[in-house]
């Protein structure tokens, strides 16, 4: 089947993972990571893949031009507060488009796991206590709302990191003050000067 000759392709690309969750301490793919390296072996393979939403539904569909395989994951929503409508939806389908292609590459990421539930002793993971002046500002966000800032905070570091300051201002400005501090916790410390400067 072609799809298995896609996953053991990619099986064997050498893939890096530039995400990383500071909250939890652990580092994942984003879509950036593998996707090109999926398209080209796609297109070697004559596979092509189509996400497309309905609002209870986000969809890949995989075809040869023949036969189709069909992955489906329910649509969730997110409402962080401060944001556009269009942002919200926009983050949501970010990470569904993710989380299908992990799913139809069969893509695994143990780190997830192990960083935040313990390791495979069954001990948790122990991490040192630190007092910094953002401690405590990622307290009382829900699960849905720290995926959303998380993906802001990626979104922000790229738009610095690129010089397209006046995107990064549009995220900033639409966040109230306790998301900003949730937000710029999240930045590492060459992001913050940059901007700060900007």
């Amino acid at each position: 089947m072609k799809l298995m000759a896609a996953r053991l392709k990619l099986q064997n690309s050498k893939l890096e993972k530039s995400g990383h969750n500071k909250f939890a301490g652990y580092k994942y793919f984003e879509l950036g990571d593998f996707l090109p390296t999926v398209q080209n072996i796609f297109n070697e393979l004559g596979l092509c893949g189509v996400v497309s939403y309905t609002a209870e539904l986000a969809t890949l569909t995989i075809t040869d031009g023949t036969d189709s395989i069909v992955i489906t994951s329910p649509m969730g929503s997110a409402a962080l507060k401060g944001c556009h409508e269009v942002q919200n939806v926009g983050a949501v389908e970010t990470y569904q488009r993710r989380y299908l292609w992990v799913t139809a590459m069969e893509i695994v990421e143990h780190d997830v796991l192990d960083a935040t539930t313990g390791t495979d002793t069954g001990n948790p993971v122990k991490k040192p206590e630190a007092v910094t002046p953002n401690a405590g500002a990622l307290d009382g966000f829900s699960k849905e709302d720290m995926d959303i800032l998380h993906e802001l905070a990626t979104s922000f570091t790229n738009y610095v990191k690129d010089s397209k300051m006046e995107a990064a201002k549009e995220i900033w400005a639409s966040l109230d003050n306790e998301q900003k501090t949730a937000l710029w916790s999240l930045l590492d410390s060459k992001t913050r000067s940059t901007f700060k400067k900007a």
